[in-house]
């Protein structure tokens, strides 16, 4: 009988702990998924209101595009100081300088460029890793995460040669860019960064690719400049 109970009482203490487990499990993914929501949403609110800032004449440029419409609430973290001798203005997001914008409208992508690739930089969003700058002649090399979630580039193996990306630079001024081509490479390659683009305003866009193994670069050229 006393062992009868005792093997009762353990299965009740396994049954409890599983429960505390299980629940534990739904608390973390829930946090997860939200915590990616609301990164998202923030990013997509701040792409919105730096292109607030483009001036009407701009807006109605034939060059600039307009990939679709984005949540327009301003962020109210976001600072906007003006800077010295520039055109544009100078912007932060989460305490890090931005120095323009991404989007990707076939993966639902927009977010902040950063200037620099620090690690906890590019925890918050993607960041300029090498070249001369948003839309500027040359190759500019954007750095993103694959957490193979969705978020950052962790869809960018989604994309195929004719997609477009669309990058907007502290003055204001979108620029189309479309995909020409697609390619994994060794973590300590460096030849696609410094790549002669003879004038042209190039993008490349690094990740990890989902085994972490490689990397994953899109190469995408101006619309100008074809």
């Amino acid at each position: 009988m006393y062992e009868k109970s005792k093997y009762s009482n353990f299965l009740t203490i396994l049954l409890v702990v599983i429960i505390i487990a299980v629940i534990g499990l739904i608390v973390f993914f829930s946090y997860r998924v939200y915590t990616k929501y609301a990164n998202e949403q923030e990013a997509s609110k701040f792409v919105s209101n730096f292109g607030q800032e483009i001036k009407p004449s701009d807006k109605d440029d034939k060059d600039n595009n307009n990939p679709g419409a984005i949540d327009d609430d301003p962020l109210s973290n976001v600072e906007t100081i003006e800077t010295e001798g520039s055109s544009g203005k100078k912007q932060t997001y989460q305490g890090f300088e931005v120095i323009g914008t991404i989007e990707i409208p076939k993966i639902k992508l927009a977010y902040p460029i950063i200037a620099e690739p620090s690690r906890s930089a590019i925890e918050k969003s993607v960041a300029m890793l090498y070249g001369p700058g948003p839309n500027q002649p040359g190759n500019t090399v954007i750095i993103g995460h694959n957490y193979r979630n969705g978020q950052f580039f962790s869809n960018n193996k989604k994309l195929a040669i004719g997609d477009k990306i669309y990058i907007t630079d502290l003055t204001g001024k979108k620029l189309t860019y479309t995909i020409y081509n697609k390619f994994e490479t060794e973590s300590n390659d460096t030849d696609f960064m410094v790549r002669n683009t003879n004038g042209a305003r190039e993008i490349s866009l690094q990740t990890c690719t989902d085994d972490g193994t490689y990397r994953l670069i899109i190469v995408a050229k101006c619309d100008l400049d074809k």
